[in-house]
């Protein structure tokens, strides 16, 4: 079924009680954050963007550094705020039926709506800290950024001089085995797969998906545009995620 969500939901979601959701950068477009992938996304407009989230162009090329170190700041400063589908997934967390929330997002709105921290599981790490790419050293964002602000247009680490970066996973940059291990367990062991605002197109976030679907569980993407899972869901909602999400987890 695609489309709208349906006035009646059907049982086996109403009354599932291990809801397993993946998010991606669909859910935070309406706090102003734009996605990468949408046709209006940031590598759709500018493909040479994605040298920036790189790891050999990062480590490789000050002045990536300091356009990454810049983007960043920017972010910053428009303080995104959590919206209508992040507060939906804490309701769904406080009715008890929220068995994972593992997301593709960095910007940690999900915390800031008031989910617990020990139920997300954050895929490609955080924007929040930074992290040094010799020593391992890690310090705040606010910390980097106020050097950036203070004229320092690419800062190294304080402890060793090493290159910094955000605490997120680059491109060529291995994930946390910790993590992914966490989200492969709970997608193995739930009843509903919710993927929200991704367009499961890179791994391993996407596979989850399909480790979700082989043990069992119902398939609901809610997306803006077609995903490779759309054929094998149970139910497609194409409504913004704003207004659909809180019908879809409210019951």
């Amino acid at each position: 079924m695609t489309g709208a969500v349906p006035h009646d939901l059907p049982d086996w979601l109403t009354e599932a009680r291990r809801i397993v959701v993946l998010t991606g950068a669909g859910i935070s477009t309406e706090s102003g954050i734009p996605d990468y992938r949408g046709p209006d996304g940031v590598w759709t407009k500018d493909p040479d963007a994605e040298k920036l989230v790189t790891l050999s162009y990062y480590l490789a090329d000050p002045e990536i550094r300091r356009r990454s170190w810049l983007l960043r700041q920017a972010m910053q400063e428009a303080d995104p705020q959590p919206n209508a589908g992040h507060r939906a997934l804490v309701d769904l967390e406080r009715q008890g039926r929220l068995q994972a929330l593992v997301t593709q997002n960095i910007d940690g709105l999900h915390q800031a709506a008031g989910s617990g921290p020990g139920l997300v599981h954050e895929i490609h790490g955080t924007v929040h800290e930074v992290v040094c790419t010799d020593c391992g050293d890690r310090t705040s964002i606010r910390e980097a950024l106020d050097r950036v602000g203070g004229g320092e247009p690419d800062p190294g680490c304080r402890r060793c001089g090493g290159i910094l970066k955000t605490a997120t996973v680059y491109f060529g940059q291995l994930l946390d085995e910790r993590v992914v291990e966490a989200c492969t367990a709970a997608a193995a062991d739930c009843d509903v797969f919710l993927a929200v605002g991704t367009s499961l197109q890179v791994w391993p976030a996407a596979g989850l998906a399909d480790i979700a679907v082989r043990a069992g569980a119902r398939l609901v993407v809610v997306n803006g545009e077609p995903t490779p899972y759309d054929d094998v869901a149970d139910l497609v909602v194409r409504e913004p995620i704003g207004t659909s999400l809180p019908r879809l987890v409210g019951a």
